[in-house]
Protein backbone atom coordinates (compact mmCIF):
# COMPACT_ATOMS: atom_id res chain seq x y z
CA UNK A 1 0.00 0.00 0.00
CA UNK A 2 2.88 2.52 0.88
CA UNK A 3 4.43 2.04 -2.65
CA UNK A 4 1.73 2.16 -4.13
CA UNK A 5 0.97 6.26 -2.41
CA UNK A 6 4.69 6.82 -3.50
CA UNK A 7 4.01 5.72 -6.78
CA UNK A 8 0.76 7.96 -6.71
CA UNK A 9 2.73 10.74 -4.93
CA UNK A 10 5.82 10.50 -7.76
CA UNK A 11 3.00 10.80 -10.73
CA UNK A 12 0.52 13.46 -9.20
CA UNK A 13 1.97 16.19 -6.70
CA UNK A 14 0.27 18.08 -4.68
CA UNK A 15 -3.07 18.65 -5.48
CA UNK A 16 -4.63 22.07 -6.32
CA UNK A 17 -6.42 21.97 -2.61
CA UNK A 18 -3.19 21.34 -1.13
CA UNK A 19 -1.17 24.11 -2.54
CA UNK A 20 -4.23 26.57 -1.46
CA UNK A 21 -3.33 25.41 2.36
CA UNK A 22 -0.03 25.75 2.04
CA UNK A 23 -0.64 29.20 0.63
CA UNK A 24 -3.00 30.10 3.45
CA UNK A 25 -0.52 28.69 6.11
CA UNK A 26 1.85 30.96 4.05
CA UNK A 27 3.79 28.23 3.51
CA UNK A 28 5.37 29.53 0.46
CA UNK A 29 8.73 30.18 -0.79
CA UNK A 30 9.46 33.75 -0.85
CA UNK A 31 12.72 35.93 -1.45
CA UNK A 32 15.28 36.51 1.44
CA UNK A 33 17.66 38.83 -0.10
CA UNK A 34 18.02 42.50 1.17
CA UNK A 35 16.11 45.04 -1.64
CA UNK A 36 17.83 47.69 -3.09
CA UNK A 37 17.33 51.12 -1.15
CA UNK A 38 14.22 52.53 -3.08
CA UNK A 39 14.38 55.97 -4.88
CA UNK A 40 12.43 57.99 -1.72
CA UNK A 41 14.61 56.47 0.14
CA UNK A 42 17.87 57.61 -2.00
CA UNK A 43 16.65 61.33 -2.75
CA UNK A 44 15.91 61.26 1.34
CA UNK A 45 19.08 60.24 2.37
CA UNK A 46 20.85 62.76 -0.05
CA UNK A 47 18.75 65.72 0.64
CA UNK A 48 18.79 65.72 4.41
CA UNK A 49 22.46 66.33 5.48
CA UNK A 50 23.90 68.51 7.69
CA UNK A 51 25.79 69.95 4.64
CA UNK A 52 22.33 70.88 3.15
CA UNK A 53 20.88 71.81 6.17
CA UNK A 54 23.12 74.89 7.27
CA UNK A 55 23.18 76.12 3.58
CA UNK A 56 19.43 75.92 3.66
CA UNK A 57 19.68 78.18 6.45
CA UNK A 58 21.48 80.35 5.26
CA UNK A 59 19.95 80.68 1.84
CA UNK A 60 16.66 81.71 3.86
CA UNK A 61 18.05 84.19 5.69
CA UNK A 62 19.42 86.09 2.25
CA UNK A 63 15.73 85.32 0.66
CA UNK A 64 13.99 86.90 3.54
CA UNK A 65 15.89 89.98 3.22
CA UNK A 66 15.22 89.77 -0.95
CA UNK A 67 19.33 89.38 -2.09
CA UNK A 68 17.91 87.25 -4.42
CA UNK A 69 21.48 87.23 -6.52
CA UNK A 70 23.20 85.65 -3.72
CA UNK A 71 21.20 82.74 -3.72
CA UNK A 72 23.75 81.31 -6.73
CA UNK A 73 26.01 79.56 -3.83
CA UNK A 74 23.00 76.99 -3.77
CA UNK A 75 23.88 75.99 -6.84
CA UNK A 76 26.45 74.16 -5.87
CA UNK A 77 24.10 72.22 -2.76
CA UNK A 78 22.60 71.37 -5.85
CA UNK A 79 25.10 70.23 -8.18
CA UNK A 80 26.45 68.15 -5.24
CA UNK A 81 23.10 66.38 -4.26
CA UNK A 82 22.03 65.59 -7.91
CA UNK A 83 25.55 64.04 -8.58
CA UNK A 84 24.61 61.98 -5.62
CA UNK A 85 21.19 60.93 -6.24
CA UNK A 86 21.68 60.59 -10.12
CA UNK A 87 24.75 57.82 -9.37
CA UNK A 88 22.87 55.84 -6.61
CA UNK A 89 19.54 55.52 -8.85
CA UNK A 90 20.96 54.58 -12.07
CA UNK A 91 23.50 52.04 -9.97
CA UNK A 92 20.00 50.70 -8.07
CA UNK A 93 18.24 50.37 -11.37
CA UNK A 94 21.09 48.12 -12.65
CA UNK A 95 21.11 46.03 -9.85
CA UNK A 96 17.14 45.73 -10.25
CA UNK A 97 17.70 44.90 -13.49
CA UNK A 98 19.61 42.11 -13.11
CA UNK A 99 17.92 40.76 -10.23
CA UNK A 100 15.28 40.34 -12.24
CA UNK A 101 17.27 38.45 -15.75
CA UNK A 102 18.87 36.09 -12.85
CA UNK A 103 14.98 35.20 -11.26
CA UNK A 104 14.50 31.82 -12.29
CA UNK A 105 11.52 29.24 -13.12
CA UNK A 106 10.92 25.80 -11.56
CA UNK A 107 9.45 22.83 -13.45
CA UNK A 108 7.17 20.93 -10.89
CA UNK A 109 4.04 18.66 -10.81
CA UNK A 110 0.57 19.33 -9.60
CA UNK A 111 -2.17 17.53 -9.90
CA UNK A 112 -0.65 14.88 -12.06
CA UNK A 113 0.35 17.83 -14.58
CA UNK A 114 3.86 19.44 -15.22
CA UNK A 115 3.66 23.39 -14.34
CA UNK A 116 6.36 26.11 -15.25
CA UNK A 117 6.05 28.15 -12.05
CA UNK A 118 8.42 31.05 -10.55
CA UNK A 119 10.23 30.71 -7.65
CA UNK A 120 8.21 32.42 -5.50
CA UNK A 121 5.12 30.48 -6.29
CA UNK A 122 6.76 26.97 -4.66
CA UNK A 123 5.16 25.63 -1.45
CA UNK A 124 6.45 23.54 0.76
CA UNK A 125 6.53 19.73 -0.24
CA UNK A 126 6.42 20.53 -3.97
CA UNK A 127 6.98 18.10 -6.57
CA UNK A 128 9.75 19.49 -8.37
CA UNK A 129 11.43 17.83 -11.42
CA UNK A 130 15.08 18.75 -11.80
CA UNK A 131 17.66 18.15 -14.67
CA UNK A 132 21.19 18.70 -16.60
CA UNK A 133 20.99 22.56 -16.55
CA UNK A 134 18.95 23.11 -13.47
CA UNK A 135 19.51 25.36 -10.57
CA UNK A 136 18.23 23.78 -7.40
CA UNK A 137 16.21 27.12 -5.68
CA UNK A 138 15.03 25.81 -2.74
CA UNK A 139 16.29 22.53 -0.39
CA UNK A 140 14.69 19.47 -1.75
CA UNK A 141 15.32 15.51 -1.41
CA UNK A 142 15.17 13.23 -4.13
CA UNK A 143 12.36 10.77 -4.38
CA UNK A 144 13.32 9.64 -7.60
CA UNK A 145 16.28 9.49 -9.93
CA UNK A 146 19.92 10.02 -9.36
CA UNK A 147 21.98 13.44 -10.26
CA UNK A 148 25.21 14.76 -10.17
CA UNK A 149 25.29 18.39 -8.34
CA UNK A 150 28.02 21.20 -8.60
CA UNK A 151 27.75 22.98 -5.09
CA UNK A 152 30.43 25.14 -5.75
CA UNK A 153 28.56 28.50 -6.02
CA UNK A 154 27.59 27.27 -1.96
CA UNK A 155 30.56 25.59 -0.66
CA UNK A 156 33.70 26.89 -3.06
CA UNK A 157 34.65 22.89 -3.94
CA UNK A 158 34.36 22.06 -7.44
CA UNK A 159 33.92 18.58 -7.19
CA UNK A 160 30.78 17.09 -8.56
CA UNK A 161 28.82 15.38 -5.96
CA UNK A 162 26.77 12.32 -6.80
CA UNK A 163 23.49 12.39 -5.24
CA UNK A 164 20.85 9.84 -5.11
CA UNK A 165 17.15 8.52 -3.81
CA UNK A 166 17.15 9.83 -0.40
CA UNK A 167 19.65 12.22 -0.40
CA UNK A 168 19.31 15.99 -0.22
CA UNK A 169 19.72 18.86 -2.94
CA UNK A 170 20.52 22.07 -1.67
CA UNK A 171 19.42 25.54 -2.89
CA UNK A 172 22.21 27.42 -4.90
CA UNK A 173 23.61 24.29 -6.48
CA UNK A 174 23.30 23.13 -9.83
CA UNK A 175 22.45 19.77 -11.56
CA UNK A 176 25.53 18.58 -13.88
CA UNK A 177 23.83 15.50 -15.12
CA UNK A 178 20.77 13.07 -14.79
CA UNK A 179 17.48 13.74 -14.04
CA UNK A 180 15.17 13.60 -10.62
CA UNK A 181 11.95 14.20 -9.12
CA UNK A 182 12.38 16.09 -5.77
CA UNK A 183 10.59 16.89 -2.86
CA UNK A 184 10.67 20.93 -1.50
CA UNK A 185 11.55 20.54 2.31
CA UNK A 186 12.74 24.20 3.27
CA UNK A 187 11.11 27.36 1.96
CA UNK A 188 12.61 31.06 2.50
CA UNK A 189 14.95 31.42 5.22
CA UNK A 190 15.09 28.03 5.94
CA UNK A 191 16.94 27.04 2.97
CA UNK A 192 20.54 26.35 3.01
CA UNK A 193 21.66 29.12 0.96
CA UNK A 194 19.54 31.54 3.36
CA UNK A 195 21.00 30.10 6.32
CA UNK A 196 24.96 31.05 5.14
CA UNK A 197 23.98 34.61 4.44
CA UNK A 198 21.60 35.41 7.62
CA UNK A 199 24.76 37.40 8.91
CA UNK A 200 24.53 39.32 5.96
CA UNK A 201 21.86 41.06 6.22
CA UNK A 202 21.84 44.29 7.05
CA UNK A 203 23.18 47.31 5.83
CA UNK A 204 26.65 47.87 6.24
CA UNK A 205 28.00 52.42 6.12
CA UNK A 206 30.34 53.27 3.80
CA UNK A 207 33.80 53.37 5.45
CA UNK A 208 35.36 56.80 3.40
CA UNK A 209 38.14 58.38 5.50
CA UNK A 210 37.42 61.42 3.04
CA UNK A 211 33.79 61.28 3.97
CA UNK A 212 34.30 60.92 7.23
CA UNK A 213 36.55 64.11 7.06
CA UNK A 214 34.22 66.04 5.44
CA UNK A 215 31.49 65.34 7.92
CA UNK A 216 33.55 66.30 10.77
CA UNK A 217 34.69 69.68 9.18
CA UNK A 218 30.87 69.95 9.17
CA UNK A 219 29.39 69.36 12.79
CA UNK A 220 32.76 71.58 14.19
CA UNK A 221 31.41 73.97 11.29
CA UNK A 222 27.99 73.80 12.57
CA UNK A 223 29.11 74.02 16.30
CA UNK A 224 31.17 77.14 15.25
CA UNK A 225 28.87 78.69 13.44
CA UNK A 226 26.81 80.07 15.60
CA UNK A 227 28.50 82.03 17.83
CA UNK A 228 30.16 83.57 14.88
CA UNK A 229 27.66 83.95 12.94
CA UNK A 230 25.89 85.95 15.79
CA UNK A 231 29.00 87.87 16.65
CA UNK A 232 29.39 88.76 12.46
CA UNK A 233 26.09 89.85 12.33
CA UNK A 234 26.57 92.11 15.63
CA UNK A 235 29.65 93.42 14.48
CA UNK A 236 28.02 94.30 10.93
CA UNK A 237 24.87 95.10 12.42
CA UNK A 238 26.52 97.89 14.55
CA UNK A 239 28.45 99.72 11.81
CA UNK A 240 27.36 102.71 10.61
CA UNK A 241 25.10 103.23 7.97
CA UNK A 242 24.44 99.49 7.43
CA UNK A 243 21.27 97.99 6.83
CA UNK A 244 19.66 95.07 8.09
CA UNK A 245 19.86 93.54 4.78
CA UNK A 246 23.43 94.29 4.21
CA UNK A 247 24.36 92.83 7.78
CA UNK A 248 22.62 89.90 6.81
CA UNK A 249 24.19 89.05 3.56
CA UNK A 250 27.58 90.38 4.95
CA UNK A 251 27.18 87.61 7.58
CA UNK A 252 26.09 85.02 5.24
CA UNK A 253 28.91 85.93 3.19
CA UNK A 254 31.20 85.50 6.09
CA UNK A 255 30.12 82.15 6.92
CA UNK A 256 29.76 80.56 3.33
CA UNK A 257 33.60 81.30 3.24
CA UNK A 258 34.25 79.37 6.15
CA UNK A 259 32.14 76.08 4.67
CA UNK A 260 34.30 73.75 2.28
CA UNK A 261 31.20 73.92 -0.61
CA UNK A 262 33.78 73.92 -3.17
CA UNK A 263 35.89 70.82 -1.77
CA UNK A 264 32.67 69.02 -1.39
CA UNK A 265 31.57 69.43 -5.14
CA UNK A 266 35.19 68.69 -6.07
CA UNK A 267 35.56 65.69 -4.04
CA UNK A 268 31.73 64.39 -5.99
CA UNK A 269 33.03 65.79 -9.23
CA UNK A 270 35.83 63.43 -9.11
CA UNK A 271 34.44 60.37 -7.66
CA UNK A 272 31.56 60.60 -10.49
CA UNK A 273 33.83 60.84 -12.93
CA UNK A 274 35.64 57.65 -11.51
CA UNK A 275 32.32 56.26 -11.71
CA UNK A 276 31.58 56.94 -15.27
CA UNK A 277 35.54 55.64 -16.47
CA UNK A 278 34.86 52.12 -14.24
CA UNK A 279 31.13 51.47 -15.79
CA UNK A 280 32.88 51.79 -19.50
CA UNK A 281 35.08 48.83 -18.42
CA UNK A 282 31.74 46.82 -17.23
CA UNK A 283 32.13 47.58 -13.51
CA UNK A 284 28.73 48.84 -11.64
CA UNK A 285 29.91 50.86 -8.29
CA UNK A 286 26.84 51.36 -6.42
CA UNK A 287 28.58 54.05 -3.33
CA UNK A 288 29.84 56.57 -4.71
CA UNK A 289 32.99 56.99 -1.89
CA UNK A 290 33.67 53.03 -2.65
CA UNK A 291 36.22 54.69 -5.20
CA UNK A 292 37.96 56.24 -2.15
CA UNK A 293 37.73 52.76 -0.42
CA UNK A 294 38.78 50.81 -3.37
CA UNK A 295 42.18 53.21 -3.84
CA UNK A 296 43.51 52.47 0.45
CA UNK A 297 43.20 49.10 -0.27
CA UNK A 298 46.60 47.42 1.12
CA UNK A 299 44.91 43.78 0.43
CA UNK A 300 43.20 41.98 -2.17
CA UNK A 301 41.27 38.67 -1.17
CA UNK A 302 40.42 36.44 -3.94
CA UNK A 303 38.88 32.67 -4.87
CA UNK A 304 40.61 30.68 -7.43
CA UNK A 305 37.37 29.73 -9.30
CA UNK A 306 35.81 32.51 -11.61
CA UNK A 307 38.52 35.44 -10.60
CA UNK A 308 42.21 33.18 -11.51
CA UNK A 309 40.87 30.82 -13.36
CA UNK A 310 37.77 30.76 -15.49
CA UNK A 311 36.11 27.61 -14.54
CA UNK A 312 36.73 25.64 -17.32
CA UNK A 313 39.79 22.86 -18.31
CA UNK A 314 41.57 22.44 -21.13
CA UNK A 315 43.70 19.82 -22.19
CA UNK A 316 47.53 20.37 -21.84
CA UNK A 317 49.14 16.77 -23.17
CA UNK A 318 48.56 13.08 -24.43
CA UNK A 319 51.05 10.88 -23.11
CA UNK A 320 51.46 7.27 -24.91
CA UNK A 321 52.04 4.65 -22.51
CA UNK A 322 50.68 1.23 -24.79
CA UNK A 323 50.95 0.82 -28.48
CA UNK A 324 47.57 0.45 -30.11
CA UNK A 325 46.23 0.46 -33.76
CA UNK A 326 44.42 3.75 -33.34
CA UNK A 327 46.28 6.61 -31.91
CA UNK A 328 44.62 8.19 -28.94
CA UNK A 329 43.71 11.80 -30.19
CA UNK A 330 41.38 9.68 -32.59
CA UNK A 331 39.82 7.85 -29.55
CA UNK A 332 39.44 10.83 -27.89
CA UNK A 333 37.84 12.66 -30.78
CA UNK A 334 35.51 9.52 -30.97
CA UNK A 335 34.57 9.56 -27.54
CA UNK A 336 34.30 13.34 -26.99
CA UNK A 337 31.56 12.94 -29.55
CA UNK A 338 29.95 9.99 -28.50
CA UNK A 339 29.58 10.94 -24.74
CA UNK A 340 26.78 13.28 -23.61
CA UNK A 341 28.68 13.86 -20.12
CA UNK A 342 29.17 17.81 -19.67
CA UNK A 343 31.19 17.59 -16.89
CA UNK A 344 34.76 19.88 -17.02
CA UNK A 345 36.84 16.84 -18.34
CA UNK A 346 34.98 15.41 -21.19
CA UNK A 347 35.08 19.27 -22.10
CA UNK A 348 37.96 19.91 -22.27
CA UNK A 349 38.61 16.81 -24.83
CA UNK A 350 35.79 18.03 -26.75
CA UNK A 351 37.45 21.69 -27.01
CA UNK A 352 40.39 20.15 -27.71
CA UNK A 353 39.63 17.24 -30.53
CA UNK A 354 36.36 17.35 -32.28
CA UNK A 355 35.55 16.02 -35.78
CA UNK A 356 32.92 13.75 -37.34
CA UNK A 357 31.40 10.51 -36.15
CA UNK A 358 33.16 7.85 -37.24
CA UNK A 359 32.59 4.38 -34.98
CA UNK A 360 29.05 3.01 -33.83
CA UNK A 361 28.20 3.02 -30.59
CA UNK A 362 27.39 -0.51 -29.17
CA UNK A 363 27.11 0.98 -25.29
CA UNK A 364 27.29 4.11 -23.03
CA UNK A 365 28.35 4.74 -19.58
CA UNK A 366 27.65 8.00 -18.41
CA UNK A 367 30.42 9.70 -15.95
CA UNK A 368 29.50 9.56 -11.85
CA UNK A 369 31.41 10.75 -9.64
CA UNK A 370 30.71 7.88 -7.23
CA UNK A 371 32.63 5.29 -10.08
CA UNK A 372 34.97 8.67 -11.31
CA UNK A 373 34.96 7.20 -14.81
CA UNK A 374 32.95 6.78 -18.15
CA UNK A 375 32.98 4.60 -21.00
CA UNK A 376 31.96 3.91 -24.61
CA UNK A 377 32.03 0.01 -26.16
CA UNK A 378 32.27 0.62 -29.91
CA UNK A 379 31.21 -1.60 -32.59
CA UNK A 380 34.66 -4.11 -33.73
CA UNK A 381 36.60 -1.52 -31.67
CA UNK A 382 35.98 -2.70 -27.99
CA UNK A 383 35.20 -0.14 -24.99
CA UNK A 384 37.30 2.79 -24.13
CA UNK A 385 37.46 3.75 -20.43
CA UNK A 386 38.51 7.64 -19.22
CA UNK A 387 38.56 8.56 -15.65
CA UNK A 388 40.41 8.51 -12.42
CA UNK A 389 43.96 6.34 -12.68
CA UNK A 390 43.26 4.78 -9.43
CA UNK A 391 39.20 3.82 -10.21
CA UNK A 392 39.79 2.31 -13.46
CA UNK A 393 43.38 0.71 -12.94
CA UNK A 394 42.45 -0.96 -9.35
CA UNK A 395 45.19 -3.28 -9.07
CA UNK A 396 47.40 -2.48 -11.82
CA UNK A 397 47.55 1.60 -10.40
CA UNK A 398 50.88 0.69 -8.63
CA UNK A 399 52.54 -0.46 -11.79
CA UNK A 400 52.33 2.69 -13.17
CA UNK A 401 51.76 4.66 -9.60
CA UNK A 402 55.29 6.93 -10.73
CA UNK A 403 55.04 7.96 -14.17
CA UNK A 404 51.10 9.26 -12.45
CA UNK A 405 52.66 11.21 -9.66
CA UNK A 406 55.58 12.18 -11.74
CA UNK A 407 52.53 14.54 -13.82
CA UNK A 408 49.64 14.64 -11.09
CA UNK A 409 52.04 17.43 -9.41
CA UNK A 410 51.11 20.24 -12.43
CA UNK A 411 48.02 18.60 -13.80
CA UNK A 412 44.93 16.67 -13.52
CA UNK A 413 45.88 12.99 -14.77
CA UNK A 414 42.97 11.23 -16.64
CA UNK A 415 43.26 7.79 -17.53
CA UNK A 416 42.40 6.12 -20.66
CA UNK A 417 42.42 2.14 -20.80
CA UNK A 418 40.79 0.24 -23.35
CA UNK A 419 39.25 -3.87 -23.37
CA UNK A 420 37.81 -5.75 -26.15
CA UNK A 421 35.75 -6.85 -23.66
CA UNK A 422 31.84 -5.01 -23.48
CA UNK A 423 31.19 -3.36 -20.12
CA UNK A 424 29.51 -5.70 -17.37
CA UNK A 425 25.97 -4.14 -17.13
CA UNK A 426 27.36 -0.62 -15.46
CA UNK A 427 30.85 -1.87 -14.33
CA UNK A 428 33.89 -2.18 -15.91
CA UNK A 429 34.82 -4.59 -18.76
CA UNK A 430 37.51 -6.97 -18.18
CA UNK A 431 41.28 -7.36 -19.33
CA UNK A 432 41.97 -4.01 -19.29
CA UNK A 433 44.73 -2.08 -20.75
CA UNK A 434 46.33 1.12 -19.81
CA UNK A 435 46.77 3.25 -23.44
CA UNK A 436 47.94 6.29 -21.80
CA UNK A 437 47.21 9.70 -20.32
CA UNK A 438 45.67 13.01 -20.78
CA UNK A 439 46.70 15.83 -18.48
CA UNK A 440 44.44 18.58 -18.00
CA UNK A 441 44.43 21.70 -16.12
CA UNK A 442 42.54 25.09 -15.02
CA UNK A 443 42.27 27.75 -17.57
CA UNK A 444 44.10 30.91 -16.05
CA UNK A 445 42.28 34.12 -17.06
CA UNK A 446 44.19 35.54 -19.71
CA UNK A 447 44.82 38.98 -17.80
CA UNK A 448 45.54 37.48 -14.47
CA UNK A 449 49.14 37.73 -14.81
CA UNK A 450 48.95 41.36 -15.93
CA UNK A 451 46.65 42.01 -13.39
CA UNK A 452 48.54 40.03 -10.67
CA UNK A 453 51.60 42.37 -11.32
CA UNK A 454 49.67 45.50 -11.63
CA UNK A 455 48.82 44.73 -7.70
CA UNK A 456 52.35 44.26 -6.61
CA UNK A 457 53.38 47.41 -8.46
CA UNK A 458 50.90 49.17 -6.42
CA UNK A 459 51.53 47.64 -2.96
CA UNK A 460 48.61 45.75 -2.59
CA UNK A 461 49.51 42.26 -0.90
CA UNK A 462 47.14 39.17 -2.39
CA UNK A 463 45.88 36.24 -0.80
CA UNK A 464 44.34 33.53 -2.15
CA UNK A 465 40.98 32.06 -0.26
CA UNK A 466 39.07 29.22 -1.92
CA UNK A 467 37.45 25.74 -0.69
CA UNK A 468 39.34 23.89 -2.73
CA UNK A 469 42.68 21.89 -1.85
CA UNK A 470 45.36 24.10 -1.04
CA UNK A 471 48.09 21.98 -3.14
CA UNK A 472 45.73 22.18 -6.07
CA UNK A 473 45.00 26.46 -5.08
CA UNK A 474 49.00 27.04 -4.72
CA UNK A 475 50.01 24.99 -8.00
CA UNK A 476 46.89 27.62 -10.07
CA UNK A 477 48.34 30.46 -8.03
CA UNK A 478 51.99 29.71 -9.41
CA UNK A 479 50.75 29.67 -12.73
CA UNK A 480 49.07 32.41 -12.27
CA UNK A 481 51.95 34.58 -11.14
CA UNK A 482 51.32 34.72 -7.14
CA UNK A 483 54.12 35.59 -5.13
CA UNK A 484 54.86 32.73 -2.25
CA UNK A 485 52.36 30.40 -3.87
CA UNK A 486 54.08 27.71 -2.13
CA UNK A 487 53.74 29.76 1.30
CA UNK A 488 49.77 27.61 1.74
CA UNK A 489 47.63 25.67 4.57
CA UNK A 490 45.01 23.59 4.88
CA UNK A 491 42.22 25.63 7.05
CA UNK A 492 40.61 22.29 8.08
CA UNK A 493 43.54 22.33 10.75
CA UNK A 494 42.63 25.79 12.09
CA UNK A 495 40.21 25.35 14.71
CA UNK A 496 40.38 28.19 17.26
CA UNK A 497 40.04 31.99 16.18
CA UNK A 498 43.19 32.15 18.35
CA UNK A 499 45.28 30.22 15.46
CA UNK A 500 43.43 32.06 12.54
CA UNK A 501 44.82 35.22 13.91
CA UNK A 502 48.71 33.67 14.03
CA UNK A 503 47.90 32.09 9.93
CA UNK A 504 46.46 35.30 8.46
CA UNK A 505 49.73 37.07 8.24
CA UNK A 506 51.59 33.96 7.51
CA UNK A 507 50.35 32.61 4.78
CA UNK A 508 49.58 33.33 1.13
CA UNK A 509 47.22 30.62 0.26
CA UNK A 510 44.42 29.30 2.08
CA UNK A 511 42.76 25.89 1.27
CA UNK A 512 39.75 24.27 2.77
CA UNK A 513 37.98 27.15 3.39
CA UNK A 514 34.54 27.45 5.20
CA UNK A 515 32.34 30.56 4.62
CA UNK A 516 32.27 31.33 8.09
CA UNK A 517 36.43 30.96 7.96
CA UNK A 518 36.60 33.32 4.91
CA UNK A 519 34.52 36.20 6.74
CA UNK A 520 36.75 35.42 9.76
CA UNK A 521 40.11 35.92 7.63
CA UNK A 522 38.86 39.25 6.14
CA UNK A 523 38.09 40.25 10.42
CA UNK A 524 41.57 39.55 11.21
CA UNK A 525 43.46 40.95 8.17
CA UNK A 526 41.24 44.34 9.13
CA UNK A 527 42.74 44.06 12.86
CA UNK A 528 45.94 43.95 11.51
CA UNK A 529 45.31 47.31 10.44
CA UNK A 530 44.80 46.54 6.85
CA UNK A 531 42.27 47.90 4.33
CA UNK A 532 40.86 44.71 2.89
CA UNK A 533 39.16 44.27 -0.71
CA UNK A 534 37.18 40.67 -1.17
CA UNK A 535 36.37 39.50 -5.04
CA UNK A 536 33.56 36.58 -4.86
CA UNK A 537 30.95 35.11 -7.25
CA UNK A 538 29.02 32.63 -4.83
CA UNK A 539 27.05 32.04 -2.23
CA UNK A 540 29.84 30.95 0.03
CA UNK A 541 31.58 34.44 -0.69
CA UNK A 542 29.13 36.32 1.05
CA UNK A 543 30.01 36.83 4.56
CA UNK A 544 33.46 38.06 3.53
CA UNK A 545 31.79 40.23 1.02
CA UNK A 546 29.78 42.16 3.82
CA UNK A 547 32.59 41.92 6.17
CA UNK A 548 34.87 43.42 3.45
CA UNK A 549 36.02 47.28 3.32
CA UNK A 550 35.49 47.07 -0.69
CA UNK A 551 33.18 44.09 -1.86
CA UNK A 552 33.31 43.26 -5.65
CA UNK A 553 30.92 40.81 -6.99
CA UNK A 554 32.39 39.06 -9.76
CA UNK A 555 29.42 37.22 -12.10
CA UNK A 556 28.57 34.27 -11.80
CA UNK A 557 29.94 31.95 -14.98
CA UNK A 558 28.00 28.88 -14.28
Amino acid sequence: MEEVLKEEKLNTGLTNEEVEERINKEQVNYDTSIPTKSIKTIVRDNIFTLFNLINILLGIAVFLVGSYKNLLFLIIIFCNTAISIIQEINSKRAVDKLSVLATAKATCIRDGKIHQIGINEIVLDDLLILETGNQIVTDSIILEGEVEVNESFITGESDIIYKKQGDTLLSGSFIVSGKCKAEVIHIGDENYTSKISSGAKYVKKVNSEIMNSLNKIIKFISIAIIPIGILLFLNQFDLEGNCLRNAVVNTVAGIIGMIPEGLILLTSTVLAVSVIRLSKRKVLVQELYCIETLARVDTLCLDKTGTITEGKMEVNDVIEISESKHNLEEILEQISIASEDNNSTIEAIRNKYNGKEKWKIVTKIPFSSQKKWSGICFKDKGSFVIGAPEFVLKEDYENYKDIIEQYSNDFRVIAIVHSKENFNEKDLPSDLKLLGLVLISDIIRKEANKTLKYFKKQGVDIKIISGDNPITVSKIAKRAGVENSENYIDMQTVKTKEKLKEVVGKYTIFGRVTPVQKKELVQALKQDGHTVAMTGDGVNDVLALKEADCSIAVACRK
